[in-house]
């Protein structure tokens, strides 16, 4: 599962911190640098750990700057895009950008995605079926069949666009997609107790400067865009949040609250709505 292949190394690593600095005790404490650096090792797989290992706590906000990691991942989606398109036939090139991203967020959100077709797919109305789906390591037919479907309409989406415009959309779209689904953790609390997290972290509730963090992340490079492209902003803005919160109701009424696979899975899909609607207002354009 996508939280067990950081986890198991950072509990590894929290053990051997202890054993090293017994008489540390509760005095360490997380600095603003732990958070965000805790962020970027969490979402990505890229070996920010090497450099500088966060302490546990850390990982409680890591939400806080999950529009930040977009700017990295979908960064290089996008210059994977835009450069392959310049020496590659340009469908290849779409191709090699979704294999960049899935390389370096390790499937994380493709994950939460399967996993939340298979659990509200197969669990009906039972609550606890549907956590229980979703905690299954196992990939069922409703993940497989809507991620193909997935993937299949974000490849189309981009082919639809210039290599250029469609490299825009990725570094606007990314950050965007993760500010807006990162609201869940305000308007729900986790669906499980925190000892039967995956990760053995809940994410934490955030104040108004983390809002306003959060914010300025995802939405510079939306404002960028659009004032660059000349889009309808209203359409590009709204119609991803309605999407947004549909999700959340749906969820809202399955589970009373979310999970790390529902903010995956509402993460693809807010982004998908994004860009498809940039496509809808470029081609009518």
């Amino acid at each position: 599962m996508k939280d067990e292949r950081f986890f198991v190394y950072l509990q590894t690593k929290q053990k051997n911190m202890q054993t090293k600095l017994p008489e540390l005790g509760s005095s360490i404490r997380c600095h603003w640098y732990d958070r965000l650096w805790a962020s970027f090792i969490f979402f990505t797989r890229l070996p920010f750990w090497r450099l500088h290992e966060p302490p546990k706590e850390s990982y409680e906000s890591v939400v806080e700057f999950w529009p930040l990691t977009g700017w990295l991942t979908g960064g290089l989606m996008a210059i994977t895009l835009w450069v392959g398109s310049m020496y590659l036939p340009y469908t290849i090139a779409v191709v090699l950008a979704i294999v960049v991203r899935l390389l370096v967020t390790g499937a994380l959100h493709e994950d939460g995605l399967a996993d939340f077709l298979d659990g509200f797919g197969g669990g009906g109305s039972d609550r606890e079926r549907i956590l229980t789906i979703m905690k299954d390591s196992h990939i069922g037919t409703y993940g497989v069949i809507g991620l193909i479907i997935y993937e299949l309409l974000l490849a189309a989406t981009l082919l639809s666009l210039p290599p250029s415009m469609a490299a825009l959309s990725i570094l606007a779209a990314t950050p965007y997609a993760r500010m807006v689904t990162a609201q869940l953790v305000m308007m729900m609390p986790y669906a499980r107790r925190e000892e039967e997290a995956k990760s053995k972290t809940v994410y934490r509730k955030m104040g108004w400067e983390a809002g306003f963090s959060l914010a300025f992340q995802g939405l510079v490079p939306m404002v960028a865009f659009l004032w660059y492209t000349r889009l309808s902003w209203e359409m590009v803005i709204f119609i991803p949040c309605v999407v947004m919160y549909f999700l959340y109701l749906l969820i809202w009424n399955k589970l009373r609250g979310y999970t790390g696979d529902c903010c995956g899975a509402v993460c693809l899909l807010v982004e998908l709505a994004t860009l498809l609607v940039i496509c809808a207002q470029y081609i009518k354009r």
